[in-house]
């Protein structure tokens, strides 16, 4: 095992690019010892713990419509939820595409799973160590988007996606104390996050009245994100970190069309092989 730091980006589907890089990882027996996942990166993280290469992948891409996670408007206005997370968050990992919970639980791999706290606006690290109703918990929380998914409880306080807050945990992996740290983009070189809609800001505000600072952290969110990626890249241009994200258009946020995103997946996995020697080369440094 290497003592690294690898931190995972969200972005819902477009992490079907984080399994393809992470699969080639697995099949290399490559760990690292701490693993921090934010959002659709916290199913990759959990999933690389339990080393159970393809799992995220066939969880993300698959033509079964009984298997589709996707609820549609009419479902959405019903359960308040884009997403179905009873089917991702339980059938997938206890009947579907089971978890290795037993592997999880006994791996001496430190894994985060980052989260929103609705009431403070601010990013939580939460870990689990023989919960399994818990830590799928901590992951759906952690995967929640604003205005799409209900807040998810745990331990009576309300979470969110842990990517309003903080969607690339750098500066909480330099507090960690390795050398090395590993970062999983799912956004192409220089990309920034525009400032939301006047109409955006308002549904925020309104959906999340009764917690001002969810609200004012997701309105904001763009300037915190585009802080952390200037400061990505010097540590990367320092040969502090090292980076990799997709060098091809990347796939929708809700992408739906299963060549798109096996593509997508393929692409990740290609580029890790292509990059592997220089992974190799940082760590040896």
């Amino acid at each position: 095992m290497h003592h690294a730091t690898m931190i995972l980006e969200g972005g819902a589907t477009r992490g079907v690019f984080t399994s393809g890089v992470l699969d080639y990882l697995m099949e290399k027996e490559f760990y690292t010892s701490h693993v921090i996942g934010v959002s659709a990166g916290s199913c990759n993280g959990v999933d690389y713990v339990s080393r159970q290469p393809g799992r995220t992948r066939d969880c993300m891409i698959h033509r079964e419509k009984e298997y589709s996670y996707y609820q549609g408007v009419r479902r959405f206005l019903k359960d308040k939820s884009l997403l179905n997370m009873d089917m991702i968050f339980d059938r997938y990992p206890n009947e579907i595409y089971p978890f290795d919970y037993d592997t999880f639980f006994a791996s001496n791999i430190k894994c985060e799973i980052v989260t929103t706290n609705c009431v403070t606006g601010k990013a939580e690290y939460m870990e689990e160590h023989s919960d399994r109703e818990r830590l799928m918990r901590l992951c759906r929380a952690s995967s929640s988007m604003p205005l799409v998914s209900p807040m998810v409880n745990i331990d009576g306080v309300p979470y969110l996606d842990g990517g309003v807050a903080d969607s690339v945990p750098i500066r909480h992996a330099l507090k960690s104390g390795n050398d090395k740290i590993i970062v999983v983009l799912t956004r192409n070189p220089g990309y920034r996050k525009k400032p939301v809609s006047k109409g955006t800001a308002k549904l925020y505000r309104k959906a999340y009245k009764s917690y001002p600072k969810m609200a004012a952290c997701a309105v904001h969110r763009n300037r915190m994100y585009n802080r952390t990626m200037e400061l990505v890249e010097k540590l990367e241009a320092e040969g502090r970190i090292y980076v990799i994200r997709p060098m091809v258009p990347t796939v929708s946020r809700l992408e739906r069309d299963y060549d798109k995103l096996m593509s997508f997946y393929e692409h990740g996995y290609a580029l890790m092989k292509k990059e592997y020697t220089n992974l190799l080369r940082y760590m040896e440094e």
